[in-house]
């Protein structure tokens, strides 16, 4: 691609980031009403659709340097990745890994396929993971989450050979072998209470036999039944804890859905168009919380919102310190990774 056309395509790609902020949306006449630029809104929405159906704009290019830079800054922590899937746009589910940070979860990669809800197959958890593998800075620490849709074995000895720790959660009714029993994940749970756990070391796991594992146990007070994890880690509390964030990338796709963006009223039905499209989104995403990162570090909370204490997340702090530099006239910041 000439630097002519690249220009053009990070301006327009730029256009469509702004848009989708200033709209709350992700449909093209939408977005096209909050980018003033001279042009008439309907040519405006055929510039972007344009874009979305170029098929020279690529994730590679445009979306997973801001990625791989943004795993950098993070990566002096261990690094907490999460797997899940939803539905965007019509007919179409997204499969997607998010870095956690702070109670929010920032979109790393994805594929989007055709689709209403249902899982993907292991193939293609392994082949996005491979994906996000070539992003992790080398010597960094990673912990892999996932629900009970992602605990296959081929998926789990990829993530071993990583040199990555996982937790993910698995099902009741599946078969594990320890020393010379054979049981189900539910028998464990039989003389269980609610506030208890047990964990299993050194576990096979499933009928194939894969391991040697943990199997945890799980009951929470609160809830009526437990859960249960295999993890290749030593220590239950700690996979305990950690797979508690597995929780934070329903914040972003709540974000990206009715809290934000309404990801998924987008009118697009291909799932190479969405995916475009999720290029502009997740960046637009990214700044948000980067502006609500800088409105705590640097006090603006205390004006646009309380001075004694803050309840609002990055994603809303940031929505609001970006509505405070328009009506005020001051400088608008713009990064796509976070400040120190």
């Amino acid at each position: 691609m000439d630097a002519l056309n690249l220009v053009r395509h990070l301006n327009t790609l730029a256009a469509l980031i702004s848009g989708i902020v200033g709209s709350h949306s992700t449909h093209l006449p939408k977005i096209a009403a909050k980018v003033p630029d001279g042009s008439q809104v309907e040519s405006r929405t055929k510039r972007f659709s344009r874009w979305i159906n170029n098929e020279k704009i690529e994730r590679d290019l445009y979306f997973l340097p801001f990625a791989e830079a943004l795993l950098l800054s993070l990566s002096i922590e261990t690094l907490v990745l999460v797997i899940d899937g939803s539905v965007v746009g019509r007919g179409c589910i997204t499969l997607m890994v998010s870095v956690i940070y702070k109670g929010r979860a920032l979109p790393i990669a994805w594929t989007v396929v055709k689709g209403k809800k249902g899982h993907f197959p292991e193939d293609a958890h392994i082949d996005l993971v491979q994906q996000v593998k070539s992003l992790v800075p080398e010597g960094a620490q990673v912990v892999f989450l996932g629900d009970g849709e992602f605990d296959g074995v081929n998926l789990q000895e990829t993530i071993e050979d990583y040199g990555w720790k996982y937790v993910f959660r698995t099902g009741i009714n599946i078969n594990i072998f320890w020393e010379d029993y054979e049981l189900s994940c539910g028998d464990l749970a039989f003389h269980l209470k609610p506030g208890e756990w047990i964990g299993i070391p050194d576990v096979l796991f499933t009928n194939e036999k894969y391991g040697l594992v943990m199997l945890i146990c799980w009951w929470r007070e609160g809830c009526e039944k437990p859960i249960y994890l295999v993890t290749n880690m030593d220590s239950v509390e700690d996979a305990y804890a950690y797979y508690s964030k597995r929780f934070r990338i329903e914040t972003f796709f709540s974000d990206q859905k009715s809290r934000g963006f309404n990801i998924h009223k987008s009118h697009l039905s291909d799932p190479k168009r969405l995916s475009r499209l999720l290029i502009a989104a997740c960046l637009a995403y990214i700044w948000i919380v980067y502006l609500g990162v800088l409105c705590m570090r640097d006090g603006w909370n205390k004006i646009i919102h309380r001075k004694n204490r803050c309840d609002l997340s990055l994603f809303q702090l940031g929505l609001r310190l970006l509505d405070h530099f328009l009506n005020e006239g001051l400088p608008i910041h713009v990064a796509f990774q976070i400040p120190h």
